[in-house]
């Protein structure tokens, strides 16, 4: 599946909820069902600067795509770096930079957020971001 394709199944999966409380608790089982980040990746390099929990993010290259581990120590970052990684692991470092995160808006995540949160979700973008400028310039 393309990032655009993924990203639509997100928006999809989202309309289904009524309202914000069944979409959090959506969020915490995707965290939930994220693939762990190995403990060794859980380093002052991975962590996400801006957000008021922690929040590790590791990528590794494996032939022309990119793949994401992620964790947190908070339920609901955990949720939502879930939802980026979904939507960006295993994908071209290219594709990664051309893509872009009108899901997120689609799905009021941002504007549903704490201040400080929002601020974390637009760091993990950057970083996911920057390791695929990383990947893209070693090809």
């Amino acid at each position: 599946m393309t990032i655009q394709e993924i990203q639509d199944e997100i928006v999809d999966e989202f309309s289904m909820f009524e309202d914000w409380m069944q979409r959090y608790e959506y969020i915490i089982d995707l965290g939930k069902s994220l693939p762990l980040i190995d403990e060794q990746f859980k380093t002052e390099d991975n962590i996400i600067k801006g957000c008021q929990s922690k929040v590790w993010v590791h990528a590794e290259q494996h032939g022309e795509k990119v793949v994401f581990t992620a964790d947190s120590d908070a339920i609901l970052t955990k949720g939502i770096i879930a939802i980026l990684i979904r939507s960006f692991s295993n994908q071209k470092a290219a594709d990664i930079l051309e893509a872009n995160t009108d899901f997120i808006d689609k799905i009021g995540l941002k504007e549903h957020l704490s201040p400080t949160r929002a601020n974390g979700l637009v760091s993990m973008v950057k970083k996911i971001k920057m390791y695929a400028l990383a990947f893209n310039a070693k090809n």
